[in-house]
């Protein structure tokens, strides 16, 4: 099975204390809801690797703030190793190269959206790490 290793940004609004989700607007999964990112290149680290794709897809700037967690999941036709990462934008306005919509949620709206599979298990991280889970 083929092996892919991405890198995924939760990206923090800390003035309104909301989360950034975007929605795929290309290939298998179109319309699914991600945290938004990408595939690392050969040398990079996964911070670095985010930054560039966050830039490429989104055209902001980001740092990075610290790791959330990394998600093992078998899609049908590949196994996906997805790093994933707190950041914050600081520098730009959000424009949407890659995806069909974004929004800004708070953790605890984070479920009502229809999450690819292998971002499910950072929604929940981040809904027990606010103290959002029921």
């Amino acid at each position: 099975m083929k092996h892919i290793e991405v890198v995924a940004a939760v990206i923090h609004d800390r003035k309104n204390h909301t989360i950034l989700a975007t929605q795929r607007g290309y290939g298998e999964f179109k319309g699914g809801w991600e945290f938004p990112g990408g595939k690392m290149e050969a040398g990079e680290t996964p911070e670095a690797a985010l930054i560039r794709e966050i830039q490429e897809e989104l055209k902001v700037t980001i740092t990075t703030d610290g790791f959330v967690c990394t998600v093992e999941h078998d899609y049908p036709t590949f196994h996906i190793t997805m790093h994933c990462y707190h950041a914050h934008i600081v520098e730009g306005n959000l424009t949407l190269l890659e995806h069909e919509d974004a929004r800004w949620l708070p953790v605890a709206a984070l479920d009502t959206l229809d999450w690819l599979p292998a971002d499910v298990p950072v929604v929940e991280k981040l809904k027990e790490h606010y103290g959002c889970n029921q």
